[in-house]
């Protein structure tokens, strides 16, 4: 790519983030994952209040909401990337903007400033239910260290979730197919190849994702550490995003 000043760049970025924050859906989106993962969070909490409140089953209860919340920062990654070939606003932007590579670039940026304080909020709120709610229960102290690396664990999850889902959305350059692509994996193949392939589920991204904020059972075989987890889901979501800025500066708009 073109070497582009600080300043040049940074103009860009700021297009990038005006673009995501007019964009209704994003906020739509945002707001419905939040009310869902307070449900889930409430639902999960009901339904362990009479188990054994140890400090990790606290943040377990708290985050096993993910699986579902993750959807919500599925939809914002493609959402951030196909809107404009929706609209045909990527004709302008390229008119504008002529630095395909760096305003690619850019983008997952903003997406990436955009995703992860909404994603530490949506965390910290789903473990924070359970805990208010069972603060009368034994044992239900949670060490500020462990409570830090598991939100951050968890915020990093769903970040990189929306950057991976952004960049495989430039190959689709569509929503619908994305949509189909990427839900289906998380809920339906990726899920159905745990099982069908345990030798290698752990280089999967939604396995991997998985160690970054849950603790393994004491007697889960070949877990991985939250290092080694993010470590995978990086590589992933690195590989796609260098493969949709290759694609993406040879593509016709």
């Amino acid at each position: 790519m073109r070497v582009l000043s600080s300043k040049t760049f940074t103009r860009i970025l700021g297009a990038e983030l005006d673009k995501l924050m007019t964009l209704p859906l994003i906020w739509h989106t945002l707001i419905s994952t939040f009310m869902v993962n307070i449900i889930l969070a409430a639902a999960y909490t009901t339904s362990s209040l009479h188990a054994e409140a140890g400090t990790q089953n606290i943040l377990n209860i708290g985050l096993a909401s993910m699986g579902y919340v993750q959807a919500g920062f599925i939809i914002i990654g493609i959402v951030a990337v196909c809107s404009e070939y929706t609209s045909g606003q990527i004709r302008t932007t390229l008119t504008t903007i002529p630095w395909r590579g760096w305003q690619l670039s850019a983008k997952y940026v903003a997406v990436a400033i955009v995703t992860i304080p909404a994603a530490l909020i949506i965390a910290a709120t789903g473990v924070l239910y359970p805990y208010i709610m069972m603060r009368d229960t034994a044992s239900v102290a949670i060490e500020i260290n462990t409570l830090i690396a598991t939100l951050i664990g968890a915020t990093g999850y769903l970040t990189l979730t929306t950057l991976l889902s952004a960049a495989l959305s430039g190959l689709f350059r569509r929503t619908t197919p994305a949509l189909v692509v990427l839900l289906s994996y998380y809920f339906i193949v990726g899920p159905l190849m745990r099982d069908a392939l345990p030798n290698i589920k752990n280089y999967f991204p939604d396995t991997a994702g998985y160690y970054m904020y849950m603790t393994p059972y004491a007697n889960e075989i070949n877990a991985l550490t939250s290092v080694q987890g993010t470590g995978i889901v990086k590589v992933w979501t690195l590989i796609l995003i260098i493969i949709a800025i290759v694609f993406y500066r040879k593509q016709d708009a």
